[in-house]
């Protein structure tokens, strides 16, 4: 074995970290990320900041889970291939587990007094948890006045002209890839920090490393893609060749693995549009509740597709047992979702020096982060609508326009519960999980209080 295939650090050390750390990873892709640096790099002192915020940096380039992919990525430098598998499986690990008890729970009680007083609260507090993702990114990315149209353009293209995500992201990153060449500030790279603190006990030079080549990348290709391919083969072989829920899922939540640039919130929208508008796998409310589930539980915010998977297959099982057809669904769905991360990592970080400093694709990451607020604020607007009235009404021409709350229908404790966690978030500045727990109980409160 050669230098570059040694364990940096004991892969039993390294498995016990990466453990301890899928336990802590509430919050978002910004508290998670906050969790690996306080662990890696200044208590445990593997990495260095320069080379944690060097491989973030990177991973902030790829469609997908930024942390996840960051944990994959740290896991590779310490550990090679076998390090990055262990880091990236046990990232979502705990949140996998969690989300499929809680999803069998909402299946199986979801109609007693206490799971509906449960959810009547963290519905609403989901849309000012939304509201905040908005103000955040906004604050922070829209540094230009042609990054401000940007994000509106986006907007009405998913709200009114109901515009493909996809397209909708690869426009974006055009765009700005175009304003860049005139204005040199948008496209400006973000500098790295320097080194506080003391120096990593692991010095760089000893970090796994690769040398690129053809054949590698195509070994690497051939079998991320077949891995990632194959529960889905083999549900379309086992389903006669025939469309099922299962291809449909796979299908979809693969391809939305490839498109999820500007994290789990942008692509929210376009998943709750086709899951409840194209394939009727769950309503409009209950995508909301899902949400809510998934910002309390640890792991990447876009597990909540597992949520998704779970009750579409659970209402067309397709001959299967219920129960048994939602968990294989859910379970597809998840491996469909996070084996692309695996194969982004392991393809790109030999090539990630050479992604650093680039101008261009500096502009591009720009733009798209601009058209992710507008994305994030139309996700805002469809569970606001969806959660705090029961009617809605369609405002425009076919298929093209807004949807609209009918304002006599209003749900006052919805409102309520809305009001207190945008108070709670925005003004208190209290974590996600803390004002979710103290919302399910309003909720609660408030649903015995009315029946």
């Amino acid at each position: 074995m050669s230098r570059r295939e040694t364990q940096v650090v004991p892969l039993r050390e390294a498995t016990a970290a990466w453990f301890r750390i899928s336990l802590q990873t509430f919050g978002g892709p910004a508290g998670q990320i906050a969790v690996m640096q306080r662990e890696l790099v200044d208590e445990r002192r593997w990495l260095g900041e320069r080379r944690f915020l060097h491989a973030l940096s990177y991973c902030m380039l790829l469609p997908g889970p930024e942390a996840q992919q960051l944990a994959v990525y740290t896991g590779w430098l310490l550990n090679g291939w076998l390090g990055g598998l262990v880091a990236g499986v046990l990232f979502v690990l705990p949140g996998v587990v969690a989300l499929l008890a809680l999803s069998w729970l909402y299946v199986a009680q979801g109609d007693s007094v206490v799971v509906t007083g449960l959810f009547l609260g963290l519905a609403p507090a989901v849309v000012a948890v939304v509201l905040q993702a908005v103000l955040r990114i906004g604050g922070r990315s829209l540094r230009h006045p042609a990054l401000v149209a940007l994000a509106v353009a986006a907007f009405l293209c998913l709200a009114v002209l109901d515009v493909p995500f996809p397209a909708v992201v690869l426009g974006a990153g055009l765009v700005g890839w175009l304003v860049g060449r005139r204005v040199p500030g948008l496209a400006k790279p973000k500098e790295l920090a320097p080194d506080d603190g003391p120096p990593p006990l692991v010095p760089d030079d000893a970090l796994h490393t690769a040398p690129p080549s053809w054949r590698r990348n195509a070994l690497v290709l051939v079998v991320g893609v077949v891995l990632w391919a194959a529960p889905v083969v083999v549900a379309w072989l086992l389903a006669g060749g025939r469309s099922s829920v299962y291809t449909d899922q796979g299908l979809f939540f693969g391809g939305m693995a490839l498109v999820t640039f500007g994290g789990a919130y942008a692509v929210l929208s376009y998943v709750a549009q086709a899951a409840v508008e194209t394939y009727g796998w769950l309503g409009a409310g209950e995508m909301a509740r899902g949400l809510a589930l998934a910002e309390s539980t640890p792991g990447p915010l876009i597990m909540v597709v597992q949520f998704v998977a779970f009750l579409g297959a659970h209402r067309d099982p397709g001959g299967l047992d219920p129960w048994l057809a939602a968990v294989l669904a859910s379970l597809l769905t998840v491996w469909v979702t996070f084996v692309p991360s695996f194969l982004f990592i392991y393809l790109g970080a030999p090539y990630v020096e050479r992604l650093r400093g680039s101008a261009p694709l500096s502009a591009a990451l720009a733009g798209v982060t601009a058209a992710v607020v507008g994305v994030i604020a139309n996700l805002a607007l469809f569970f606001a609508v969806h959660t705090l009235f029961a009617d809605t009404r369609h405002v425009g021409w076919d298929h093209l326009g807004l949807e609209l709350p009918v304002w006599s229908s209003w749900s006052w404790p919805a409102v309520v519960v809305a009001g207190v966690a945008a108070v709670l978030v925005l003004r208190l500045g209290w974590s996600v999980l803390r004002t979710l727990g103290v919302c399910a109980l309003l909720g609660l409160a408030l649903h015995l209080l009315t029946t």
